[in-house]
This record gives C-alpha cells, sequence and structure tokens, in this order.
C-alpha cells in the first residue's frame, strides 16, 4: 500500500510525516524505516526508527531510490512501514514518480508514504491512481 502526502513547500507535510512515523514507531509490531535527504529529522523521529539519509548514499534518481527501498527490505523481513520525505528531490522531479511508485506497490508486505512536494493538480493520473493521499 502507498500512501502519499501532497502539498506545496510550507504546507505541513514534513510534520505530518512526522507524526505518522512516530505512530507507527509505537504501534507497529515490527520495523519501521524513514528515508530523508539530509539529516533534518534526525531529532524528530522516535529513536527506534531507523533514519537513512540518501546522501549518504549517493542515491539520486528514481531508479537507485527504488534499489535501495528494495535492499532496505530485503535486509529486514520484520519492516512494516517504510517513510519517504522529500520523494520529488530524491527522484528528480515528477518524470517517473509513477513508475517509481508501481514498482514500490508490488511489495504488499509494507506499508509505504511518502511526501512529494507539489501541487495536487500537478500529479500526474497514474500517481493518483497509485497511491492513496493522505
Amino acid at each position: 500500500m502507498i500512501k502519499l502526502i501532497i502539498g506545496n513547500k510550507g504546507s505541513g507535510k514534513t510534520k505530518k510525516l512526522i507524526e505518522l512515523v512516530n505512530t507507527a514507531a509505537k504501534n507497529s509490531p515490527g520495523s519501521v524505516v524513514c528515508v530523508e535527504k539530509g539529516d533534518a529529522l534526525r531529532f524528530s523521529v522516535a529513536r527506534e526508527v531507523r533514519l537513512i539519509d540518501v546522501e549518504s548514499y549517493g542515491i539520486s534518481g528514481y531508479d537507485e531510490y527504488y534499489a535501495m527501498l528494495c535492499g532496505i527490505a530485503a535486509s529486514n523481513h520484520d519492516i512494516t512501514h517504510i517513510f519517504g520525505d522529500a520523494t520529488k528531490k530524491i527522484g528528480g522531479g515528477l518524470d517517473g514518480l509513477d513508475k517509481f511508485l508501481a514498482r514500490v506497490d508490488a511489495n504488499k508486505d509494507i506499508e509505504f508514504v511518502f511526501t512529494v512536494s507539489c501541487d495536487e493538480a500537478d500529479l500526474p493520473k497514474a500517481v493518483t491512481d497509485i497511491a492513496e493521499k493522505i
């Protein structure tokens, strides 16, 4: 299952993501992972959450991001949630977001939540067909 938090810069996407991450960390019977660009969330998420900075691994583009998520999922079969902040920045824009989400959606055992910084009207229809907006 894929959920998206959509909105322009300053609309509260990251704040909402942090709330969801911390709630999942409290209630999940498994592991919770949060992927971000930079280290802005370091002091905001619960210490039980595995926080990963894509910049530490040189990840850019949706193909590399997808490969990283696969590696994370393969390394721990106990993961229940993966959260991703700054998805558009990591992926390089809206082009390819729909293909990325379709590939991620193949993993039905993990709940994915991504933030996407844009106007909802700017999202391709294929994206809204794949993911639920929260």
